[in-house]
């Protein structure tokens, strides 16, 4: 209890003087902008953290709404990318013929643009939720399907030597050797991507949806001086969605593949 006790103050310490270490900064620096530099639009440049924290509270419900419309399609595109990428990734493991069919064309997926798909998904598409899954899904295909391939390939030869004197079944090989091996390269795909899932979502939103975090944010851009607590406080909020996609990824990760070192206290010990 008291060691664990230890290990939180040890991670989550550090963190907590660093957050507020930047909070204090940017509030100088405001002030600084505001009052002895008397920058034109202050404000919008570098707004004062007590009036963003104070718009964050007054108008928290229509953020955390709004906030939970971004994220829900991002999710479901992030999945449906995800297992999509999972299947490519093992497929291309199995035939060397499937790989070479396939990797180009997925690589050249990722030449193009994301500003200027979205809004040709949109248009073709014309529903707002179904464009931000489909970018989302769009922009998490490729990591997941990388990372993966990469983990599956990992395999120590010696453990596969084993498994094929023994006459294990190929789909006993996947499940009890790569898949467990293609683990850690999953996550870091997915870690990869969920931020990613959520930007992709905001990006779909910007162009003309009628809900998400994203169209609050264009409106009180529009609006300008007046609304720029409003704006800043939308920037923030679709920050957080991405930094707890990250999070939910990783806290999953450790849940799923607790033999990481990483994961493992000081000592070598589970």
């Amino acid at each position: 209890m008291k060691g664990n006790s230890m290990l939180v103050k040890g991670r989550f310490l550090p963190l907590l003087v660093w957050v507020a270490g930047l909070l204090i900064v940017w509030e100088a620096l405001s002030w600084v902008l505001l009052n002895v530099a008397h920058t034109p639009l202050a404000q919008s440049k570098l707004p004062y953290v007590h009036e963003l924290i104070s718009t964050l509270f007054k108008y928290g419900g229509t953020l955390l709404k709004e906030g939970a419309a971004t994220f829900g399609n991002a999710a479901v595109g992030f999945l449906l990318g995800a297992a999509a990428g999972v299947l490519l990734a093992v497929l291309m493991s199995v035939s060397k013929t499937i790989e070479q069919l396939t990797f180009p064309y997925a690589v050249a997926s990722q030449m193009i643009p994301i500003l200027g798909l979205a809004p040709i998904i949109y248009g073709i598409v014309r529903d707002e939720q179904i464009s931000r899954i489909i970018i989302s899904g769009y922009i998490t295909f490729f990591p997941v399907s990388l990372n993966m391939l990469r983990g599956l390939r990992s395999v120590d030869l010696s453990a596969l030597e084993l498994m094929h004197s023994y006459a294990a079944k190929p789909w006993a090989v996947y499940w009890k050797l790569r898949l467990p091996a293609a683990l850690p390269g999953l996550f870091s795909g997915l870690k990869i991507a969920a931020p990613l899932a959520v930007t992709g979502a905001i990006l779909v939103e910007l162009m003309g949806a009628q809900h998400g975090i994203g169209v609050i944010m264009l409106r009180n851009l529009y609006y300008g001086p007046s609304h720029t607590y409003m704006f800043w406080s939308t920037i923030i909020v679709g920050a957080l969605l991405g930094m707890a996609s990250y999070g939910l990824m990783s806290l999953i990760e450790r849940l799923v593949a607790p033999w990481q070192p990483e994961f493992r206290p000081k000592g070598g010990g589970r």
